[in-house]
């Protein structure tokens, strides 16, 4: 899908919650490196402790990343996802300059409606591992997260 299907009829709201699949240039598997995983989570929890965003449930599947999360600032859904890929991107390249680490261009949004949606895309998320077959068992996966989870939904 070109990117400026992807583009067309995107709204962007404060408080509205979003789920965002974006995918590593030629969907390389980069993050089954555990420290390019690290680096991408730190800097998802940064857009957090600024106010971007409020994560709800995410993955990191070797090639592309699922985020559920509440934008919380004024700030437009594409430009948190801009932050997010050029801040990664810069954190992985400095770890692994021979890397040359990069995003695909654009990202796939869903706008969420209703809490039974939330619930049921988070367990879509969590899930991936497991359909990807990369594990048995969800818990053997260490790139994911949910409120669920932790119950402070």
């Amino acid at each position: 899908m070109s990117r400026n299907n992807l583009i067309k009829g995107r709204t962007s709201l404060k408080h509205h919650v979003y789920h965002v699949t974006t995918c590593t240039q030629n969907r390389q598997p980069l993050f089954n490196d555990f420290q390019c995983a690290r680096l991408l989570i730190n800097e998802m929890k940064n857009l957090t402790d600024q106010h971007e965003i409020e994560s709800i449930t995410w993955v990191i599947m070797p090639d592309h990343l699922h985020w559920l999360f509440q934008l919380t600032s004024e700030n437009s859904l594409s430009k948190v996802i801009q932050t997010l890929k050029g801040r990664s991107a810069r954190v992985i390249n400095q770890h692994d300059e021979g890397m040359g680490f990069s995003w695909q261009r654009g990202f796939y949004d869903h706008a969420i409606r209703t809490e039974e949606s939330l619930l049921a895309v988070s367990r879509y998320i969590v899930a991936n591992p497991l359909r990807a077959r990369l594990v048995a068992n969800v818990g053997d996966y260490p790139f994911w997260d949910s409120v669920y989870l932790h119950g402070d939904e």
